[in-house]
């Protein structure tokens, strides 16, 4: 049967400022998905999009379309409410480590979908899969009977293949065009994976700043404003936060460093602000389950948070109790001089832990697991000239000496400290 469609007549449709039907929009992402349309025809209708933009309905008609394009996921029969969390990416953003098993030992089911690490931005996989034995593809039957446990109640796994496929292809398309700070390409293909879920509410939390994708409010609100319009129209329950990611979160970005610091945090103890953003989404994703009698924070005193992680973990083949890797080489960084640190750039302690080995710069390459960078001091802290500021480890020393220069060139020490800035900037609400 003959198409009444043509890829050339959409891209050139987009091109010209037109607004795309829905008929056309579905034809173009099953006939993608399928092989009729060319890589290099996507291509240019993702830029033609980027250049062009799209209205919410043509959005939420893409979203749907990729979301069609494999299975959809359904937990509505499981015996609690369902909740996930998508954050747009970091550095030391290891939030999704605690946060799950501490939602899940006040009552929901957290079933999360993940991503591996590019570039500065790490992945909590790579991150989990620092942990011996531990795997992240796991079985739907698995899945579904590890979220129904009370006394797991959460998952942390990789999508399969056959969710969203055709985002999985245009995803790998605008890697290499251009064409990845797209709204409403970045809004369809986070959110189309995340309906395809199946959860019931979803928080998302929106980086912003210097090592985020999104580096100012006004273009944090306008991807959050997209995903949680979509999320709406889809009918899941969806809220964004706004959080600061100048400064990176914690004291850690690696792999197993920032699984060891989790862990703290579970145990009752760990970085302030780690503390506190796991407690922020917590409390958002409770709302959102509709648990309103439950305070995360008790959850995470009394060892609750600590119990469901070690059942995860052990539930997808890890052992909890295991040693995590370490890297072969440790370098301690002193202060060059006294004062307070007024600025920690989170882009570049991200580019140093990449350099050292923690990140890839392509799809597929192996990670160190025991790579990374160790922050002794934030911004606000007195240090004194001689004290440790950073540890670099890695298992490549060779790749030191540019990392050190990332880090120099990312930090100060002046004589004042710097203004404290909140965390959470802003919340987006249907």
């Amino acid at each position: 049967m003959v198409s009444a469609h043509s890829a050339v007549s959409v891209i050139a449709a987009k091109r010209d400022g037109a607004e795309l039907g829905d008929d056309q929009i579905d034809w173009v992402v099953d006939a993608f998905t399928r092989g009729e349309v060319a890589d290099e025809q996507m291509s240019a209708l993702a830029m033609a999009i980027l250049l062009r933009g799209m209205t919410r309905r043509e959005i939420a008609r893409w979203t749907r379309a990729m979301i069609d394009s494999g299975r959809r996921l359904d937990f509505t029969d499981l015996p609690r409410p369902t909740v996930d969390k998508h954050s747009t990416g970091g550095v030391g953003d290891k939030i999704t480590l605690p946060l799950a098993p501490l939602v899940a030992a006040c009552g929901a089911a957290v079933p999360q979908l993940s991503g591996r690490g590019l570039g500065h931005t790490g992945g909590t996989l790579d991150k989990l899969e620092s942990i011996p034995g531990w795997r992240a593809d796991v079985p739907l039957p698995l899945m579904r009977e590890m979220t129904a446990d009370p006394k797991i109640g959460a998952v942390v796994c990789a999508a399969g293949a056959d969710l969203a496929p055709a985002d999985k292809r245009l995803y790998a398309l605008r890697d290499v065009t251009g064409t990845v700070e797209s709204v409403p390409l970045i809004a369809s293909s986070i959110m189309s994976k995340k309906i395809a879920e199946g959860t019931a509410a979803l928080v998302l939390d929106v980086k912003v700043g210097g090592g985020a994708f999104m580096k100012d409010l006004d273009s944090a609100r306008e991807l959050a404003t997209a995903m949680v319009e979509l999320g709406a129209d889809a009918g899941v329950r969806t809220v964004a936060l706004l959080t600061a990611m100048d400064t990176p979160l914690g004291r850690t970005a690696g792999n197993a460093l920032e699984v060891a610091e989790a862990v703290e945090v579970l145990a009752g103890g760990g970085p302030g602000d780690v503390v506190e953003l796991t407690l922020a989404l917590a409390r958002e994703m409770l709302a959102q389950a509709g648990i309103h009698e439950v305070d995360p924070a008790d959850a995470l005193a009394d060892g609750r948070a600590m119990d469901h992680w070690r059942a995860m973990i052990a539930a997808q083949g890890g052992d909890p109790d295991a040693p995590l890797p370490r890297a072969k080489h440790a370098e301690t960084v002193p202060a060059e001089r006294s004062g307070t640190l007024t600025r920690l750039d989170a882009m570049a302690v991200g580019l140093a832990a990449w350099r050292l080995g923690a990140g890839r710069a392509r799809q597929g390459d192996p990670v160190q697991f025991g790579a990374g960078v160790e922050m002794h001091a934030k911004p606000g802290d007195a240090v004194t000239a001689g004290q440790p500021l950073f540890t670099l480890h890695t298992d490549t020393p060779e790749a030191i000496p540019i990392a050190l220069d990332t880090l120099r060139a990312g930090h100060d020490i002046g004589p004042e400290a710097p203004a404290p800035t909140p965390l959470v900037l802003d919340r987006i609400v249907p």
